[in-house]
């Protein structure tokens, strides 16, 4: 096992700057997630820790020692593909043993450790199977034997689910989640799902156009994103955002959007001001229209058996509430909707960064 620091790495690719002198230190054992939207460098940031690409600045330090320059066979880390990038002409068993086979390791190491990774992964009965006679999920956990045979400092994950169906992609999430409680190494998992990232992760790092925008626990980024980008990227369904003018009322601070407007409580933000207004799906309660603060007009809705998902129109925006499941809905159907004003978030207009708002 081993830190991982990251210290203002930089990648060119020409006179493109892809990677923008990003900071990071992985703990010994810490199990971290590089999420963001495609092209925001968290594959580049992978591909550099593993020596698949060349550092442009800055520095990279694994277990202490600089490995800018060492080849990815001297960095002491296993890589798992999107692809799994398995031999096709080779049983399971031969695959999962052949890195420790090139490094000249015996016959009988050899054996003991693939059937140890074997049992850890639960393919003890496919060892003699080739590839081809395996499903997705299988394939995937034969290259995950692959790298747990090794028994390197780190494990880095490349978008390894992707290419599963759904029912897979949360078995195998289940399984890298057991994997890292079991081995406790050092692991560093690349997505584009957040879901992935929230579910498997200690710690969520969130890149945009080549920087950290935000990094921490799950439940932090969750509860309190720091800008609308990571408010809106974090959660299932994602955070409804409604854009507005602040406007005070009779005692009351409201978000004035064209002939609608909300009561969102106070907020450091003058009369006049372009402001966005955050709020969960989970945070509206369904109510009378008669007494409720907001109204809006249902458009689709997604019975899911433990709730509803309520798709709307208000104010010319979509709101998206989740509701128990109880509650019969209609479309076209206008009904009540309240909400904790504490459960708010505000995020500036024009810059997108967080004002505040409490979201505990």
């Amino acid at each position: 096992m081993a830190e991982i620091q990251i210290e203002n790495i930089v990648k060119d690719y020409g006179s493109v700057r892809a990677i923008h002198g990003v900071d990071l230190s992985v703990a010994d054992g810490e199990f971290v997630a590089f999420v963001g939207p495609s092209g925001c460098g968290k594959s580049t940031m992978l591909r550099m820790i593993a020596g698949l690409e060349e550092i442009s600045g800055g520095t990279l330090k694994i277990g202490g020692t600089v490995m800018n320059d060492v080849e990815p066979r001297g960095r002491d880390i296993a890589m798992v593909f999107q692809d799994y990038a398995l031999y096709p002409h080779m049983t399971v068993a031969d695959n999962i043993g052949f890195g420790l086979k090139m490094r000249g390791e015996s016959a009988r190491e050899i054996a003991n450790r693939v059937q140890g990774a074997a049992k850890i992964l639960q393919i003890q009965d496919y060892l003699d199977r080739k590839p081809g006679q395996l499903s997705g999920g299988q394939r995937q956990r034969v290259a995950m034997g692959r790298a747990i045979v090794r028994e390197p400092a780190a494990f880095l994950f490349d978008e390894p689910l992707s290419n599963l169906d759904a029912k897979l992609r949360v078995e195998m999430r289940t399984q890298i989640k057991r994997l890292h409680a079991m081995l406790g190494t050092t692991m560093i998992y690349v997505t584009h799902d957040q879901t992935e990232a929230m579910t498997l992760a200690d710690r969520v790092v969130v890149l945009r156009d080549g920087n950290i925008v935000q990094a921490g626990p799950p439940i932090e980024l969750y509860n309190n994103p720091n800008c609308r980008f990571v408010a809106e990227f974090i959660g299932s369904p994602q955070m409804n955002i409604f854009s507005g003018v602040v406007k005070r009322v009779e005692g009351k601070t409201m978000l004035q959007m064209g002939g609608d407007a909300m009561e969102i409580g106070e907020v450091s933000a003058a009369d006049g001001a372009l402001l966005d207004i955050g709020i969960r799906p989970e945070h509206f309660n369904f109510m009378q229209p008669d007494n409720a603060r907001i109204t809006p007009t249902i458009e689709v809705f997604e019975p899911l058996g433990s709730d509803t998902m309520a798709i709307c129109r208000f104010a010319g925006q979509e709101l998206t509430a989740r509701l128990a499941p109880e509650i019969e809905l209609q479309r076209d159907q206008k009904i009540g909707l309240d909400y904790d004003l504490s459960r708010l978030c505000f995020f500036d207009g024009e810059s997108g960064q967080r004002l505040g708002g409490a979201a505990p």
